[in-house]
């Protein structure tokens, strides 16, 4: 299976946002929100190598659709996944 890396981003306020690390499974085309990264200024570049780290370390110790379940939707994933996680508000 291939998967291709998505970033989407809510404004939670002023100089605040959550970055969703989701990834589109090919040749399905369903969408997996792996984790959530809360970014808040200023925002340092240490900060964001250790949410890129976490990424790819995730992503290489388990299939993004085994750790959670797939959906045909962008937003219905990060809706389930808020759900689940009591992110993005």
């Amino acid at each position: 299976m291939l998967y291709e890396h998505i970033d989407v981003c809510r404004r939670l306020g002023d100089g605040e946002l959550v970055v969703y690390r989701c990834w589109r499974t090919h040749p399905e085309g369903m969408f997996i929100v792996q984790s959530a990264d809360h970014i808040r200024l200023p925002i340092s570049r240490d900060e964001t190598r250790i949410h890129d780290l976490q990424l790819w370390q995730l992503m290489a110790e388990e299939a993004p659709e085994v750790r959670s379940e797939p959906y045909e939707s962008l937003e219905a994933a990060i809706e389930a996944f808020e759900i689940e996680f009591g992110d993005g508000e």
